[in-house]
This record gives structure tokens, sequence and C-alpha cells, in this order.
């Protein structure tokens, strides 16, 4: 399928701005006080990536984005905007959208496991300095050799209490294991877990291929509510950085396609960066760089450019710049580096242009089929397909739990992992000559234990028990693999 493009916004003088969908994966930005558009801007791009069948991940962060699932109402300002453009009646529609909470409470649960985090993400995300970081290896490290699955956050814990246990033995084999190192650790996964991070480790984890669908030929918007999430930076972060990493990791090197395979729109996107570490900062610079070659494309949603750091902010291509208002002197240094970063147009002098825009209202400038910048322009956006309020909260948890991934996701489940492992270790004899747990036995156990929770037939828990088991085993160390040696890679270490 050939490149397509969309007209994003008209200037008063009735110039169209288009969009490629085939420069999607350069990424962008959407930037604007609060109240001048931004987020109405971020739907409408996500609808369009829908409508060409671009699968699209939001993160709502206000909940006001589950609108998306219904049709829009020609009334107020949304009729308004229509007349004003001319546009016909079913220029309104609804759009496929799957909801997703890392907590499991407005949307299907987003998990995922410990080792598909990987030690060195880890490691970062818990600011652990050099020498803990290294027994983080080493504790990923032992569990690998030994064929235990790092699930959650009891696996963790228990792993880094065996290494302690047996430092002398390990030591000699992998480095030194400092019992203060282990401190710092543990301490470091209290404050995550406190902050909600544990329930966001464990199974089933979601899978790319859930996140990447389309429905009738429109891509599925998956939204992640983010009100609690937001709450939680630690959290927040750990989620975003492991779909990053994730997507990076996974699919393969495809180029420049027609367009993207998968775009994410992160709203609020001041709240990722805020306090984070500078090694942690380099390794999202780097992923948002070369990411675009598998076909991904990231945008980011905030209120002043400078909010972002200046290695991702150069990276992004597209731009939709609201209004900025200039009271403070950062205001005005955030408006003068705005300015700064689009292609000039002899017609405006954006500087100024800035503080006069009306709601709905902003300088754009997108790539054209070369890939150059075009000139910046004043335009209005155009309005929302969709419903511009949310949906009621009866009717949101109506279609999550009519989600057909509703039945994979809901229900959490503890198989045979590096907890179960150690202790049945430790229930045997010191001199005990059995074999540590194999595949299969840890295969049996999560059946067995599976079986007595649920009431579902045997042959279905067996089959999916089976299945979940097996692929989790297999993934679980491959992507521990590949994300240790990407960041590792990314960070010059191994």
């Amino acid at each position: 399928m050939s490149s397509q493009s969309f007209e994003i916004a008209r200037t008063a003088d009735g110039v169209s701005q288009y969009i490629l969908s085939k420069m999607l994966n350069r990424h962008g930005l959407i930037a604007g006080a609060t109240g001048t558009g931004k987020t109405v801007s971020l739907r409408k791009l996500a609808e369009y990536c829908s409508g060409a069948g671009i699968p699209a991940f939001l993160v709502d962060v206000k909940g006001d984005l589950s609108g998306l699932c219904k049709s829009g109402e020609k009334s107020g300002k949304i009729a308004e905007r229509m007349t004003q453009f001319n546009l016909p009646d079913d220029y309104l529609q609804s759009f496929p959208v799957r909801f997703w909470d890392a907590f499991g409470e407005k949307g299907i649960p987003l998990r995922m496991t410990v080792s598909q985090m990987g030690a060195t993400l880890l490691s970062r995300l818990l600011q652990l300095n050099a020498t803990q970081e290294g027994l983080m290896n080493i504790v990923f490290k032992v569990a690998d050799d030994n064929g235990w699955l790092l699930l959650d956050f009891k696996d963790l814990r228990s792993m880094l209490q065996h290494v302690s246990d047996n430092a002398s033995e390990y030591r000699a084999k992998y480095g030194n294991v400092s019992a203060a190192s282990v401190g710092a650790i543990q301490r470091s996964l209290l404050k995550l877990e406190n902050e909600g991070g544990d329930q966001i480790f464990g199974e089933p984890p979601v899978s790319l291929d859930d996140l990447m669908q389309s429905e009738d030929g429109k891509g599925v918007i998956n939204i992640l509510n983010a009100e609690r999430l937001m709450r939680s930076p630690s959290v927040f972060a750990a989620v975003l950085l492991w779909l990053l990493a994730e997507l990076f990791n996974t699919l393969p090197e495809c180029g420049d396609l027609d367009k993207p395979k998968f775009v994410l729109f992160f709203d609020e996107a001041h709240l990722l960066f805020d306090d984070m570490p500078n090694a942690l900062l380099d390794q999202i610079e780097q992923v948002v760089r070369l990411i675009r070659s598998k076909g991904v494309g990231v945008w980011f949603c905030t209120q002043n450019p400078i909010d972002l750091p200046d290695t991702v902010l150069g990276q992004l291509a597209g731009r939709i710049q609201h209004a900025l208002r200039a009271f403070t002197p950062r205001d005005q240094k955030a408006v003068k580096a705005a300015a700064e970063t689009f292609r000039s147009n002899p017609n405006i002098k954006v500087s100024e242009v800035i503080g006069e825009l009306a709601v709905g209202e902003a300088l754009v400038s997108f790539l054209d089929e070369k890939g150059t910048p075009s000139p910046v322009a004043r335009a209005f956006i155009f309005p929302p397909s969709s419903q511009l309020s949310p949906i009621a909260d009866t009717e949101q948890q109506q279609a999550i739990q009519g989600d057909d991934l509703y039945r994979s996701y809901h229900q959490e489940v503890d198989n045979y992992s590096a907890y179960e492992a150690l202790q049945e270790q430790a229930g045997q004899p010191e001199k005990d000559e059995k074999k540590s747990p194999t595949i299969l036995d840890g295969v049996l156990s999560g059946i067995t234990g599976q079986r007595k929770k649920s009431g579902g037939g045997i042959v279905h828990d067996v089959a999916n028990q089976i299945a979940r088991s097996t692929r989790n085993k297999v993934l679980g160390k491959i992507t521990t693999a590949i994300t240790r040696g990407i960041f590792g890679a990314l960070t010059g270490k191994k």
C-alpha cells in the first residue's frame, strides 16, 4: 500500500496541512499550555493512525480519551469546526479501542515479567550503582543457569536471598557478592513495591501481538489508563520503558515503510523524564533514535518543549505547537526554544505568534516525501471524529469485560518459578542428589496449582497451562538475554 496523506490542519486562508503516514515513524512533538488543545491534536493523530490500519498506543493521563470508541456528535465546538472546514456528516465515526491498566482497575491488566525487564533495565529503574548492578546481573545469571524463571517480585527477592546465603559459592564463579549490595537492592525493591510496582510484574505477561491488532481494516487504539500510574513515577517509567524495549528487541528491522507498524503517544511526557537518572535517559534517547527502523513511531505530548531533554527533542521531526504563555523567564525560554525548532517562514514570526494562538490553533510543521520539514504554518487543527467526552464508567467496564482479551489476562496466574524451586530446594536434605526442577516439572507443577484454583475443564486447563508455561520459559530466557544485550550495548557494558 502506498503512503497516505492526512489533512491534519488548515490555515485561515484555506491552505491544507498534511502529514504523511510514512513519516509517522520519524517521531513528533505536540506541545502547548493547559487548555490549548494539545490532547485533541493527539487524539486526532491517533484517529488517523487507526483509519489507516495502524495500531496505536495512548497514555491516558486524565481518563478522558475513552470517547474514541464512539462516534462524535455535530454540536458545540465540533459543529463549529466542521462548518468552518466544510466537513461532511460522515466525518464523525468511532474507532476500535482496547482499554489497559497496569493495576487492572480501569482496563485489562498490563503485566510483564521480571525476566522480560532484564537485569540492566531493572537496575536503571532502581537507580542502582555499578556494584549493585553487577550483583543484579549475577542474580539473573544464576537463575538462567538453573532454569529458574524470574516472574515476579517474590522470585527476585528469593533469588537475592539465595545468592546472599550462598555467597561463597557464587563469589568464586561470578565475582563478589556483597551483603550490603543485597540489602540496598532489597530496599530499592521495597520502594518500588510501595508505589505499586509489584502489581505490574507477573503472569500472564502482555503479548505485543495483542497490542498490534486491527479490526475491520482499522488499527486498534490501545488506551493505557494512567490516572493512578502517574502518581507512581517509577512504575510509570517501568511500564513505558519496558514497552519501548520490548518493541525494539522483538520487531525486525524494516526500514522506512509506507506506514509504520505501531505508533505510541505519550501524554504529559514531562512526567516520564522528571528526576530520571542520566544513565536511563541515555538509553531512552538511544532507543527512540533506533526504534524508527523497526517501524515504530513515538510522539510525545507535553506543555513546554523544554520539558523534554535536548537529546530526545532532537529526534522529533513532526511538530504541533499550541499556545504558550510567556509570563516567567522559564516561559520565555520555552517560547524561544519552540521558535528555534521550526523551519522558518518569512510570513510568521514564531516567537510572537505562539502567544497569540487561539484554542485549537497551532503552529505546525511536518516532513515531506523527501523527509524535509515544511516551513512553519499557522493553522487550525481538525476536530476529532470520535466523541470528545469520555464514556461512562459502567459503559467502559462493559467494554473491558466484553473484550476477548479480558479472559486471557484478567486472572493472574502463579506458575512454577524461582520462588517455588528454591522453596523445594530448601525442603530437601542437605546432601539430596535430586536434580533441579526441569521445564517439565515446572509445567506440571503449574498445571496442578492452576487446576486447584480454577473450576475449568482439565483439557482446557492443561492446554492453556502448557502453552503459557512453555512459551514463558522460552521467551523469558530469550528476552532476558536480548534485553541484557541491547541495553548493555547501549551503555557500553556486557
